[in-house]
């Protein structure tokens, strides 16, 4: 931890002085920076899910006879294997369902399987519909209704909250860290959550991030 000391009456962060308007905007490139550099990290239980665009794009293309939807999702090289394997599905849609159910989803486990192996991440079953984080159905809302702005609006009052709290966590135990041992921990404690979030997010808006590592 730094040694730097800091004196909450004098030297409170300029992002908890900032006005509301500049917080947000502030804010908003601190979320336009994480979207870009949690797009080049390994998925988490998002495409693996049934209600994840991967396998949304395979219930289409099944319905429409259309392989070409679920391409995008692999790499050229995947094709040879799905291509056969989605005409053997959607050869046998309209006869034994019991059949089908098993065919179909051992058609959309090798999508996704091959979908996260290009994401370098591995396969770990498919995940009921539901299972998506709330974060991540928000941002695909986003995309499909084309407005960003309700988003960040939330993501925006979510962090600016988040902030407030730690900070106003240690300026309460700021008052009282030299009473004892117990307290001086408690004071820390919540300086470095406190101080180490703030340097996360100036870190992220500093460095930004990029689509390089994130192979589709």
């Amino acid at each position: 931890m730094r040694t730097t000391k800091m004196n909450l009456g004098t030297e409170v962060p300029k992002i908890i002085k900032t006005s509301k308007s500049s917080l947000q905007t502030i804010l908003s490139i601190v979320f336009v920076s994480l979207f870009m550099i949690f797009g080049s990290l390994p998925a988490s239980a998002h495409c693996d899910s049934y209600d994840g665009p991967t396998i949304k794009d395979a219930i289409k293309a099944i319905e429409t006879n259309n392989v070409n939807l679920v391409l995008k999702w692999i790499t050229p090289e995947q094709e040879k294997e799905i291509i056969p394997l989605f005409y053997k599905t959607y050869a046998l849609k309209s006869g034994d369902k019991e059949v089908y159910t098993i065919v179909e989803k051992h058609f959309f486990e090798t999508l996704v399987r091959l979908h996260r192996e290009t994401e370098g991440a591995p396969y770990t079953g498919l995940k009921p519909a539901g299972t998506t984080k709330k974060i991540v159905q928000l941002s695909d809302q986003a995309i499909a209704s084309k407005d960003i702005e309700d988003l960040l609006g939330k993501l925006n009052n979510h962090i600016g909250k988040v902030i407030k709290e730690k900070y106003e966590k240690v300026a309460a135990l700021e008052k009282v860290k030299n009473d004892s041992p117990e307290k001086g921990r408690e004071f820390v404690e919540a300086y470095v959550d406190y101080t180490h979030t703030i340097e996360a997010i100036h870190d992220i808006v500093e460095q930004g991030g990029g689509h390089s590592a994130h192979k589709h």
